[in-house]
C-alpha cells in the first residue's frame, strides 16, 4: 500500500470528535482526491504530515520541542519521507527522532487533526494527522540538535510559551486518549 493510499485510508476510517474535526477529515480527504503528491513536501498546494503528542503512563506530562524556526514549543512531527509506509510510522519516526526516546508505544489512530499555514516552500499549509504515543517510565530525552532548541517534559496542564492553540489542543486530546486507553 501507498502512503498516499494508507492516508486515504486512515482518515476513512477515523471518527472525528467533532463537527469542525468532521470538516478538516473531509478537506483532507478531498485534497488527497486532488493531489497525488499530497504526502511529498513539494506539493505546494499543501501536504500532509505526521505530528506526535509524546505522555507519560499517568497522562500528566508531555514532551514538547522548542522548534528551531518558529520559536515555538510544539509536538514532535514533520513531513512525511520517501521510506515512510504508513501515516503512523511517519509520526512514530518523527517522535522517536526528536525526542531520542526508543520503545515509544503509539496508538493506533489519530486523535486529531489540524490545518495550519507554514512557511515551508516559500509558504504552504500543512494537513497535519495527529498521534498520541505513550513514553516508556523513565525514558531519558536526547535532543537531536539538528531538530529543536530545546526538549523537555512539561505538565499537560501548563504547557510552556511561546506555543499555539493546536498544540494546546493536542497535548490535551493525547492525554486524555492516553488516560481513556491505560497505559
Amino acid at each position: 500500500m501507498t502512503l498516499h493510499a494508507d492516508a486515504r485510508k486512515v482518515l476513512s476510517a477515523w471518527v472525528a470528535p467533532d463537527a469542525q474535526q468532521e470538516e478538516l477529515r473531509r478537506s483532507y480527504l478531498a485534497h488527497l482526491d486532488l493531489y497525488p503528491d499530497a504526502m511529498r513536501r513539494g506539493c505546494l498546494a499543501g501536504h500532509l504530515t505526521a505530528s506526535t503528542a509524546i505522555i507519560d503512563a499517568s497522562g500528566a506530562n508531555a514532551v514538547l520541542t522548542l522548534h528551531h524556526k518558529l520559536n515555538l514549543w510544539l509536538q514532535t512531527g514533520g513531513h512525511c519521507e520517501e521510506d515512510d509506509t504508513s501515516l503512523a510510522a511517519a509520526a512514530l519516526r518523527e517522535a522517536t527522532e526528536e525526542s531520542g526516546i526508543p520503545r515509544l508505544r503509539l496508538l493506533p489512530q489519530p486523535v486529531r487533526l489540524d490545518r495550519h499555514r507554514v512557511p515551508c516552500g516559500g509558504g504552504t499549509w500543512h494537513l497535519d494527522v495527529q498521534y498520541a504515543a505513550i513514553a516508556p517510565d523513565g525514558a531519558p530525552l536526547v535532543r537531536a540538535e539538528d531538530e529543536s532548541a530545546d526538549l523537555g517534559w512539561f505538565p499537560v496542564s501548563a504547557v510552556p510559551e511561546p506555543t499555539d492553540n493546536a498544540c494546546r489542543a493536542l497535548v490535551r486530546a493525547a492525554a486524555a486518549t492516553v488516560a481513556a486507553n491505560g497505559a
